[in-house]
């Protein structure tokens, strides 16, 4: 009888086949957020001087986002529909027309590529998880995190958890750091500084984010 361990037939990495690779998205995606941004802003007769005040976003940064030109970052976005007085899912995902939703993992949808600072650096990729649900107050996301050494730290109202399926992640919250492994997770007030990114190459997260 041979007593050699036998191999299994199918070997699953977990990980890999929950997040899966996100892909990049089409620019149209970008261009969809800013449109939103800009749709809203003239609906309720805003200017983007007023926005400026609103947010401390430089005009010349507001003008950008509308045209696609920077790619804003979930906080980013987060503190516009506050300033705008919206729903940050209108924003992210479209207001959507469901009273629930169910995604398949092949049809999660790309969102955005973010970048930092004024858009010269890619921040992360993220998927919206349920983008059909009517007056949603939370938005959850897979996100694709990159290394951001450089990024200044985000603050914004709401809530925010987070939760590591790949890679390593580095997180700033006020001024401790964390370093979180796949499973770890945190939970933590938006109104606190705090910066998240891939420690070294990228890391996948679910995002569970509330606009407030």
């Amino acid at each position: 009888m041979d007593n050699t361990a036998q191999k299994p037939h199918i070997h699953i990495d977990y990980f890999e086949d929950l997040t899966g690779e996100i892909s990049a998205p089409q620019s149209l995606s970008v261009e969809d957020i800013g449109s939103r941004i800009q749709a809203i802003r003239q609906e309720k007769g805003i200017s983007l001087e007023e926005v400026s005040h609103l947010t401390g976003f430089d005009v010349k940064m507001l003008a950008e986002i509308e045209a696609g030109k920077i790619q804003p970052q979930l906080g980013t976005i987060i503190r516009l529909s506050k300033a705008l007085d919206s729903a940050f899912g209108r924003i992210i995902a479209g207001v959507g027309n469901s009273l629930f939703s169910i995604t398949r993992r092949h049809e999660r949808k790309p969102i955005a590529r973010s970048t930092s600072g004024k858009g010269q650096k890619a921040a992360y990729i993220y998927k919206s998880l349920a983008p059909e649900v009517k007056g949603r107050h939370m938005e959850a996301l897979i996100v694709q995190l990159e290394e951001n050494p450089d990024a200044e730290n985000s603050v914004h109202e709401g809530e925010e958890f987070i939760f590591v399926l790949d890679g390593t992640v580095s997180l700033q919250i006020g001024s401790d750091r964390f370093d979180l492994e796949p499973g770890d997770s945190v939970y933590y007030l938006s109104t606190t500084p705090h910066l998240i990114a891939a420690k070294t190459g990228k890391a996948t997260i679910l995002a569970v984010i509330y606009g407030g």
